[in-house]
């Protein structure tokens, strides 16, 4: 199947619907603005996923799901620089480090995020490669398409009117007035309550979505959720360095035209 056109025309969901139905094996490649972007399928699923400029290696990954901090995945690293993702998968389970569940949710995460974040872009260059497959090296996942079709398609609507409550995921959160009062009133997930043990003027939302290992769509949800019901508030964040007071456009001005404008004054009065 040769394919390729622009998301102009044929959009991210018709894409995976037509990969899904002709149950093909290949890769989609996908060029946004942010990035390059390539999906592999074998018999129409999608197996695993690649974005230009994003690290992709498995401790980067177990990172972002919250199953390893930051400094532990780059001491596994340098110690295992020579290893492959697989080769690294089967000394971490070894070790007793984490279960294979935790390694293979951690890759389906990473997998999920890439492609759900295709949904939003109606622009791009695409093209389908016929049965090329990731290196045998990674990890891959077998993932049905229906799901993320609708997940995917969801997530869009879900998305821009989340977009509009939380523009700015750099902001930090603080608890309201009495939270305690409220908080015996509430039924709260499991997310949620990791969320909130996070929450202090000095973490930003998006720190705080990176070290529980959720994608900016869950925190997103989450925290719209916990403004609803009055728990929290958004509020700048602690420990950034003072705004610099704007600068007069006198000062940006040169002495030369600084005379001039003097000048002018000048003569102007004259003619009173």
């Amino acid at each position: 199947m040769a394919l390729k056109g622009n998301l102009r025309d044929f959009s991210t969901t018709q894409l995976l619907n037509l990969i899904h139905l002709a149950r093909k094996t290949g890769a989609l490649t996908i060029q946004v603005p942010s990035g390059v972007t390539s999906l592999f399928f074998r018999e129409g699923k999608l197996v695993y996923a690649a974005t230009s400029g994003q690290d992709g290696h498995l401790t980067s990954m177990l990172a972002r799901a919250g199953r390893l901090t930051e400094e532990q995945a780059r001491g596994i690293r340098q110690h295992a620089a020579d290893r492959s993702d697989k080769e690294l998968a089967m000394l971490l389970i070894s070790a007793g480090y984490l279960s294979q569940r935790d390694i293979v949710d951690s890759v389906r995460r990473d997998i999920l995020e890439t492609v759900y974040g295709l949904f939003a872009w109606s622009d791009g260059l695409f093209h389908f490669e016929p049965n090329r497959l990731p290196s045998e090296d990674v990890i891959t996942v077998s993932i049905d398409l229906e799901n993320i079709i609708l997940e995917g398609s969801r997530r869009m609507k879900e998305w821009e009117r989340l977009k509009d409550e939380l523009p700015d995921l750099n902001m930090a959160l603080k608890f309201t007035d009495r939270p305690q009062t409220q908080l015996r009133n509430i039924n709260l997930t499991v997310d949620e309550w990791r969320v909130i043990s996070y929450i202090n003027p000095r973490n930003s939302i998006k720190q705080i979505a990176q070290r529980i290992g959720m994608d900016e769509f869950q925190i997103r949800k989450l925290v719209y959720g916990l403004l609803q019901v009055g728990l929290v508030e958004i509020v700048e964040p602690e420990g950034l360095p003072p705004k610099q007071p704007p600068v007069t456009e006198m000062v940006s001005r040169s002495p030369a035209a600084k005379r001039s404008v003097i000048h002018k004054l000048i003569n102007r009065i004259k003619r009173l």
